[in-house]
């Protein structure tokens, strides 16, 4: 009996807010027909996007409601209402999340009703199934009702409210197109920082060697001590310029991946963190590789993370976990002891490495509270 009531209490509490969102409804019914009459009067088609995004907030919370009460997220596919009014306006017509939540509305219009009925079923039920099973040893009967009809309208709401097939693809084409837009820009930033490496750096060495070689030269008969002289700085240009090209090279894909591996290649990074770091790697046996780009973006997350770790965290110590998943690879970093309030916008490299992940259709989650400490969660989708 305990059990029973504790979830007809629950399925209570979720009811009379299913029953507060019916009564909004009912008086957003007025609104929908103050929009309508005024796109059909032209005067007032600015009044539509706005309306929609009204039932957008209405139709979320409702998602929310519900998916605290069965457990399972309700997804969301919406096109973005952004632009001009005419573009707005033609965005929330042919949206077709516009027309699941308007479904939505006029069914919880209707139903909302069963919500109403079932409330007075409570005190109702702790009386009968008081004497049920208190007197006459059975089973309860009213309460369990009471859940079932919770059960029962969570189960509408799902259905109703689930976006379609048509809104999840244009969602997703809108996902790639900002992934591809994305993609370009971090390509288009990784070659000028190439160029500007290898311009600064290696070119300018390089151009310097070739100056010394060329004063060695002329100063050879005359001056050998200074033509040997000479030959010894352009000998250390030549060794600057080569250390810089490898960095060069480590930047674009790291041979050290290829030869030895993913997890290798993180615990020499971890070697050269200056952190105490603790390297897990569940699921990664040898032998099994992931596809190259996949490893190299795991790569330079792990690395991204311990240069923030050490620059900005004050933590002396880092966690890596590297784990197989059968979507693909994920990668963990924490500073354990970490101050946190990690910002994109302050320049950490969070934002190059969304890019970099995004680019290969993979998901990027920071937890960074004030306070520490700062936890990355990559997902990297590869076949096995």
């Amino acid at each position: 009996m305990g059990k029973t009531m504790r979830r007809a209490v629950r399925a209570t509490g979720h009811l009379l807010l299913a029953a507060a969102m019916a009564f909004g409804v009912w008086i957003f019914v007025c609104v929908l027909l103050i929009t309508a009459v005024g796109t059909l009067a032209l005067v007032g088609a600015w009044m539509l996007p706005e309306t929609v995004l009204l039932i957008r907030r209405i139709a979320g919370a409702k998602r929310k409601t519900t998916a605290a009460w069965t457990g399972v997220r309700i997804p969301e596919a919406y096109q973005p209402l952004t632009g001009t009014t005419r573009e707005r306006f033609r965005t929330a017509v042919h949206d077709p999340g516009t027309l699941t939540d308007f479904r939505w509305m006029v069914a919880y219009y209707l139903y909302g009703a069963l919500v109403f009925l079932a409330l007075p079923l409570w005190p109702i039920g702790l009386v009968v199934d008081g004497v049920w099973s208190g007197l006459l040893r059975r089973q309860p009967v009213v309460l369990p009702l009471i859940v079932r009809i919770a059960d029962l309208e969570a189960d509408w709401s799902t259905a109703l409210l689930k976006p379609s097939p048509k809104a999840v693809l244009a969602r997703r084409v809108e996902e790639l197109a900002a992934t591809r837009a994305d993609a370009i820009a971090a390509h288009g930033a990784e070659l000028r920082r190439i160029e500007r490496d290898l311009h600064d750096g290696a070119q300018a060495r390089l151009v310097a060697l070739s100056m010394r070689i060329g004063l060695a030269k002329r100063a050879y008969d005359r001056d050998p001590e200074a033509a040997r002289k000479l030959l010894d700085e352009a000998q250390d240009q030549a060794e600057q310029a080569l250390t810089e090209l490898r960095q060069v090279v480590r930047g674009i894909h790291p041979p050290i991946l290829s030869d030895r591996g993913l997890v290798g290649a993180v615990r020499a990074l971890a070697a050269s963190s200056g952190l105490r770091v603790s390297i897990e790697d569940d699921g990664l046996d040898e032998g099994v590789r992931a596809p190259a780009a996949v490893e190299a973006a795991a790569y330079f997350v792990v690395a991204e993370s311990l240069t923030n770790a050490a620059k900005y965290s004050g933590s002396p110590r880092a966690e890596v976990r590297l784990t197989r998943t059968r979507r693909g690879l994920r990668v963990r970093v924490s500073d354990v002891e970490g101050r946190g309030g990690a910002e994109e916008s302050g320049g950490s490299g969070l934002l190059g490495m969304r890019r970099r992940v995004a680019a290969l259709d993979g998901t990027v989650d920071v937890s960074s509270p004030v306070g520490g400490p700062t936890v990355i969660e990559v997902e990297l989708p590869c076949v096995w």
